[in-house]
Order: structure tokens, then sequence, then C-alpha cells
């Protein structure tokens, strides 16, 4: 299993909040990184949200036997 992956993301906080970039290789042929500016709220919700989503996918991903 490789441990390589395509993308990264880094977080860093700020004085009013929390940055965070998506940096993405090849996206239409060329190196994007998304930057997010969220408020610490904001952070929190995504986190929230993020956290969610992956938990559904392994849901989805692993179903459990009837």
């Amino acid at each position: 299993m490789s441990t390589e992956r395509d993308w990264s993301v880094a977080v860093a906080a700020e004085a009013d909040g929390v940055r965070v970039e998506i940096g993405l290789p090849d996206l239409a042929g060329k190196p994007v990184t998304a930057i997010l500016a969220l408020s610490r709220e904001e952070a929190r919700t995504l986190a929230r949200a993020l956290l969610a989503a992956s938990g559904d996918a392994m849901e989805r991903t692993f179903p459990r036997a009837p």
C-alpha cells in the first residue's frame, strides 16, 4: 500500500481565525491551492462536517453485517 498522496492540507492559526490551505497538484492540468480564511466558529463547523462525512464514508465502505 502506498503512503504517498497527491494532495496536501495545511492549517495555521491566525489572529482572527484559522487559515486552511488545500493543495491539488493537477486540476485541469494545473496545480491549484485553495485558501480558506475562516473564523474559529467556521473552522469548528468545517471540522465537524468533515468528521461526519468521513464517518458516513466508512459506514458505506464497511457496512455492518445483517
